[in-house]
């Protein structure tokens, strides 16, 4: 038929390189959005590091953002060791989720810091407490960047209990289990982040597109909002000009218009005709430096003398105190009692049969060692309570 396109037409058209742009556009974010949600990642993470110092007692340093898109395949190929993800949703104020990553070695460390320790204590596998403790970690960092993204956005944000998992990336994952967006290309945000001197890694945040744009939108509304605000307040803020002659004298006991209350103390005589206020130039001419020290020479002398400090002494404690304890107080600890050792080779212990007696290296009645987390904490003796065994704590390893 004349004037009727076939099907190889239409399909053709549909598949057009234009057809494909405009969609890819709509799933992209503009030079313009990826500032806006650098700048937005920076605010947060930086608020984020103070919260991480008061729980670790240590220097904090994260740098600025590096935005770009990414996949599945991108973050397989940047982690090599297994990984903890931290789900982040927000309940309040925004819809959507974004997951901070992390490597093993660095929650081990931030765990160790959480704990008391001095963040060595890195041996062994990442086990549920290193995940409850970073959890909580995360809670509380997470919980401030929120608080900083209410402050710019202008409105109440709040966020629900994280949540981490060790993945290891070698092995076939299934991304949507963790969350759905991973499926498809999304948003990474690269961060490099120093602990002290014990931690030198890069973290990542990743964003879904969807979500990313709808900071970006909110952030530009509230500006749109504020600078509409600023200039309907200044023109009704803005006082009608009027010459110095016509200037009317101030009431006894209020300050100036633009003048601070504190100028109260100092009030001088209204200007004569055709004189400028005094602390205010003549209009058009610039104040000379003269005449800047005449008038601040007629104000009252104020005796200066230089601060006095008290020198410090030598038992000043370093650091914080165990103020931030109750931050992790509800996280488990392993306890272990450890009765005696000893050391064999594979013969002997092959030889081992039913009734075979193992003689340790302490000697009877020896208090016996209390390990909590692996650390040598107390001494103490067996007890018999009821029908179970247990520990009386007779010394404490300071």
């Amino acid at each position: 038929m004349d004037g009727a396109m076939s099907q190889e037409e239409i399909n053709a058209l549909l598949n057009s390189p234009a057809a494909a742009d405009s969609e890819v556009g709509s799933e992209t974010l503009s030079e313009n959005e990826k500032d806006a949600i650098g700048e937005i990642a920076n605010i947060s993470m930086g608020t984020a590091a103070t919260t991480l110092f008061s729980l670790v007692n240590r220097k904090v340093d994260i740098s600025t953002p590096v935005v770009s898109f990414a996949n599945w395949g991108d973050i397989c190929d940047a982690y090599e060791r297994p990984c903890v993800f931290i789900r982040i949703g927000y309940t309040v104020g925004l819809d959507g989720s974004n997951i901070l990553v992390l490597k093993e070695h660095d929650v081990k460390v931030i765990t160790d810091l959480m704990m008391g320790g001095d963040g060595t204590n890195t041996d062994g596998e990442l086990g549920e407490l290193h995940l409850s403790a970073i959890s909580e970690a995360m809670n509380q960092m997470m919980g401030s960047a929120a608080t900083s993204l209410s402050s710019m956005l202008n409105k109440v944000i709040d966020i629900s209990p994280p949540v981490a998992d060790l993945i290891d990336l070698q092995q076939t994952v299934d991304e949507s289990a963790i969350d759905e967006f991973l499926a498809g290309e999304f948003v990474k945000i690269s961060f490099k982040m120093e602990i002290g001197d014990i931690v030198d890694s890069e973290i990542m945040q990743l964003y879904p597109i969807s979500f990313a744009k709808e900071m970006c939108a909110n952030v530009t509304e509230t500006m749109e909002e504020d600078t509409n605000s600023t200039i309907v307040g200044g023109q009704q803020a803005a006082p009608e000009p009027q010459p110095a002659s016509q200037a009317a004298p101030q009431q006894m006991g209020q300050p100036m218009m633009g003048q601070p209350q504190m100028a109260q103390q100092q009030m001088t005589p209204p200007p004569m005709m055709g004189q400028p206020m005094m602390g205010q130039p003549m209009m058009g001419q610039p104040m000379m430096g003269q005449e800047m020290s005449q008038m601040y020479g007629q104000q009252q002398q104020v005796n200066v003398q230089p601060a006095q400090f008290q020198a410090f002494s030598g038992n000043v404690p370093m650091g914080y105190g165990p103020e931030n304890i109750d931050l992790i107080m509800d996280v488990p600890l392993e306890v272990t009692v450890e009765l005696g050792r000893t050391s064999k080779s594979i013969k002997e212990i092959l030889d081992f049969t039913p009734g075979t007696i193992i003689e340790l290296n302490r000697i009877a009645g020896e208090p016996i060692d209390v390990l909590v987390n692996g650390k040598f904490v107390a001494k103490g003796e067996v007890v018999i309570i009821e029908e179970s065994y247990g520990i009386r704590i007779t010394e404490i390893i300071k």
